[in-house]
């Protein structure tokens, strides 16, 4: 997947679903470090991360969500259509049926000065905590720009 300098950034991810006793649920991570400390409506993702020069979207997927959750995803994804937020960046995320433990999350790490301005960098897991959420939390709890995917996936879902 080529893109020109310059080209918008491109995110690929996976949207994790599993049959619940009243319908499907949905696998959302909450990003790590202080700015999303304490944020929880609107502050929850899809597992994703940039798609590297020439690297395909599926695999930058699977690639991301086993280094966010350090775990990997198995089993056949579903391709849903991209989704541009209002930042620039395209997300491409595939949905797979699955049923993961994730009381555990084994994120990978990024580091970043804090407190800002202090001169001391100071390293944060990039996913703090990963859960299940039925249809209805998962779209409060989802970032806005990814409700369009996570709303695809529903009504994919109940056909």
């Amino acid at each position: 997947m080529a893109r020109e300098t310059g080209a918008p950034k491109i995110s690929a991810g996976v949207l994790a679903w599993r049959r619940g006793l009243a319908g499907p649920q949905f696998l959302l991570v909450h990003p790590g470090g202080p700015y999303w400390a304490g944020k929880d409506a609107a502050a929850w993702s899809i597992p994703k991360g940039l798609v590297e020069e020439d690297e395909d979207g599926w695999a930058a997927a699977r690639r991301e969500f086993a280094e966010e959750l350090g775990q990997p995803i198995g089993g056949e994804g579903q391709p849903l259509s991209p989704c541009r937020t209002s930042g620039g960046k395209l997300v491409l995320a595939w949905l797979v049926e699955t049923d993961l433990d994730v009381s555990v999350v084994r994120s990978n790490r990024f580091e970043m000065e804090w407190p800002p301005r202090s001169g001391r960098m100071a390293s944060f897991p990039e996913v703090d905590k990963a859960s299940w959420f039925d249809a209805e939390t998962a779209l409060e709890k989802v970032h806005k720009g990814q409700r369009p995917i996570l709303s695809e996936a529903i009504s994919q879902l109940k056909a």
